[in-house]
């Protein structure tokens, strides 16, 4: 009957570390500090290199995660599409460049997380085709057309932000009666 080995070579540590950061986990709460392999030494003989069953390296203090985003309950959408629920307040987004939309965005949000706010509508608009001036008439033509609604596309990549998490609870586009396709409900997390 053959013995099982105790541990990990150094190698094999190595290869799981590869592996495991490539995988996302479920909970990051529960996530285990990232093990660094021991360094061996240079000139040491091969029986000096072996090291002690169980003995781990020390980890490096980690970095809370941000809190994950939660998506609206069903019964508060439910409510908001009804018109039974009202959001706390709006901010329209439309026709700013991106920094200023940026910067208004996140004084909107703190003025809101700071009035109590719950819920509130960002509205960054549909953003439809629009025709490029200069081109000749050919609509068929590759560059006819240029892509708009970047604010439709970057406002949800900005709630994303961890540094966002202190302010945002979770968001998710809006119902018809609030914008659609072209509006956010963002909910606010208490100070």
């Amino acid at each position: 009957m053959s013995r099982r080995p105790r541990g990990l070579s150094a190698e094999d540590r190595k290869l799981w570390s590869h592996v495991a950061r490539s995988v996302k986990p479920l909970d990051p709460a529960r996530m285990p500090p990232a093990e660094e392999p021991a360094p061996e030494p240079e000139a040491a003989p091969v029986a000096a290199r072996k090291t002690p069953v169980g003995t781990r390296a020390p980890a490096a203090p980690a970095v809370p995660a941000p809190p994950p985003l939660a998506a609206l309950e069903k019964g508060l959408r439910r409510k908001l599409s009804r018109g039974m629920a009202e959001v706390d307040a709006r901010i329209d987004l439309h026709g700013l460049t991106q920094e200023a939309a940026h910067r208004r965005l996140i004084a909107f949000l703190r003025r809101s997380q700071a009035g109590g706010c719950r819920l509130v509508v960002v509205i960054t608009g549909k953003g439809a085709p629009k025709r490029l001036r200069g081109l000749d008439d050919d609509p068929w033509r590759p560059d006819a057309y240029a892509e708009r609604g970047v604010l439709r596309r970057v406002v949800p990549e900005w709630l994303t932000l961890p540094d966002m998490r202190s302010l945002v609870i979770g968001f998710e586009e809006a119902g018809i009666a609030h914008g659609g396709a072209g509006a956010l409900y963002v909910r606010i997390r208490r100070p």
